[in-house]
């Protein structure tokens, strides 16, 4: 893989591993040897959640709100990557939600089931939640099975966080610190989802709920950690 630059800014300088190599300013090259690009649905909570993954200096992620959802989104960013060099240590994934609307439904669930279908087919991975990506966060605490809608997934977030997240918790600022808010329980959050999805036996059918394949993006930024 090429070799991308980075360069020590200079407020680094009074930062601990800094000081370690040189008390002097100092400019180096670092290859990078691992891209993670984050194509997400929405354009807050979960590109800013995936941001804030401590990664190596060797590690790049960019996660990018399209606010695109399925399908559309899933053919938005085919025609993105067909642009771009094609590597080898480049992971591509996608990041949306079912979104249960009741109108339309059987339309808005074969969109939903098809654009996790043309991801594979594209060699893209698919982090897919039903009904929304908060459910990642709700595993944190709990293991539920029962159906559940995201109305029921905001009011015990909002119960936990002690304010109304649907209102207050989706914006950029608090988006940031979803991250280490959640850090402690995230192993536990890892088990719930892996068992939650290896329940669902039906691999043509998507439209299980609840379920949600977060954690397999989560294992795989937590390769790639800063140690």
């Amino acid at each position: 893989m090429g070799k991308r630059t980075k360069h020590i800014k200079n407020n680094d300088k009074n930062k601990p591993w800094f000081k370690r190599e040189n008390s002097v300013r100092i400019e180096r090259d670092i290859t990078i040897k691992k891209i993670f690009l984050i194509y997400c649905e929405g354009e807050n909570t979960e590109p800013e959640y995936f941001k804030s993954f401590p990664v190596t200096t060797e590690t790049e992620v960019k996660a990018i709100g399209l606010g695109r959802s399925r399908t559309a989104l899933v053919e938005k960013v085919i025609k993105l990557i067909n642009d771009i060099e094609k590597d080898d240590n480049q992971e591509i994934w996608v990041v949306f939600d079912r979104d249960v609307k009741y109108e339309n439904q059987g339309q808005e669930d074969e969109d939903f089931n098809e654009a996790i279908i043309l991801a594979n087919k594209n060699g893209i991975k698919c982090a897919y939640s039903n009904d929304c990506f908060e459910l990642w966060f709700i595993l944190h605490d709990e293991y539920i099975e029962s159906a559940i809608h995201r109305t029921q997934i905001y009011d015990k977030l909002s119960g936990k966080l002690r304010f109304n997240y649907e209102k207050e918790g989706k914006g950029k600022d608090f988006a940031k610190s979803l991250y280490p808010l959640f850090l402690e329980r995230l192993p536990f959050a890892i088990r719930n989802a892996k068992k939650l999805h290896l329940s669902h036996f039906d691999k043509e059918c998507y439209l299980q709920n609840p379920c949600t394949t977060v954690y397999q993006l989560v294992e795989a930024l937590n390769e790639n950690l800063r140690k």
